[in-house]
């Protein structure tokens, strides 16, 4: 039974401010090592219920934050960026399901540094009318091809936000947000005792679970991809995009034939408002 796991920062626990997600200074390494041992209990939660591959997927910033040489020699790596389908790389039909461990809500709404993707570039993020952060967006993606998301761990209001998107996935609540960086969290050992709990009951369950699928359009078109900008420069960069069309000041659309063309967008989009920064 394969198991895959993608792994953020901002939603594990004893995790609440910029600096900690930013390498570059000495919380970010006490960061990176709480997010590789929320990973870790991760997969000895996926051995425990089961699994007999694991393949595990850097998925915050430079997508270098994992340590190597601490990770639970269970599972396989993969760092760095730009990499195909981002923060789902490397995930294929016939995994049995996705945990995602350290997910935050999204962009403009309560949580722990909610964001979605890129937090200078993007405002909201709307796929056939549903607005999506970045589980629901990469979650919509495994579904397509056919994979669950089978366990989700964040902050509370990251639960909220996930529950009628994923109701059957197993959630970890590892700390409760006061505010965008504020939280009140359990001890790491205590975090990371409820992932592994969980993640051994996700993959018990896994077969039961449904992938989660962004509902059609109605039309019978493509996906419609439509993504507010948080400045109208933003913006103008965003429609010189061929295929865009601009809705309003600081909101575009683009067409997209799967959700892997829309994450394709939305990435593309990410690394172009470096220029603007």
């Amino acid at each position: 039974m394969k198991i895959y796991i993608s792994a953020d920062i901002e939603g594990v626990a004893g995790v609440v401010s910029q600096q900690q997600v930013t390498p570059g200074n000495t919380e970010y390494e006490r960061a990176r090592r709480l997010m590789t041992a929320e990973v870790n209990a991760a997969i000895e939660g996926a051995v425990a219920g089961g699994a007999s591959e694991i393949l595990v997927n850097d998925s915050h910033g430079p997508m270098l934050n994992l340590l190597p040489d601490e990770l639970h020699p269970a599972a396989e790596l993969i760092l760095g960026r730009p990499k195909p389908i981002g923060m789902f790389a490397g995930l294929e039909p016939g995994t049995a399901g996705v945990m995602c461990v350290g997910f935050h809500s999204s962009a403009r709404q309560y949580g722990i540094l909610a964001h979605t993707t890129n937090s200078f570039a993007f405002g909201r993020v709307v796929v056939n009318g549903l607005e999506l952060g970045e589980a629901g967006n990469y979650g919509a993606y495994a579904g397509e091809i056919g994979v669950p998301v089978i366990l989700l761990s964040g902050d509370d209001r990251f639960a909220a936000e996930m529950a009628p998107l994923f109701p059957d996935a197993e959630q970890v609540v590892v700390k409760h947000a006061l505010g965008q960086r504020a939280a009140r969290a359990v001890a790491p050992s205590v975090a990371r005792d409820r992932i592994r709990e969980a993640a051994a009951r996700a993959v018990r369950r896994a077969s039961s679970i449904p992938p989660f699928r962004v509902p059609p359009r109605g039309d019978g078109a493509p996906y419609r991809l439509e993504i507010e900008m948080n400045s109208p420069a933003l913006a103008d960069l965003a429609s010189l995009i061929p295929v865009s069309e601009r809705l309003d000041p600081v909101t575009i659309r683009l067409p997209a034939a799967s959700m892997a063309a829309a994450l394709g967008w939305i990435n593309t989009l990410s690394a172009m408002s470096a220029s603007l920064r």
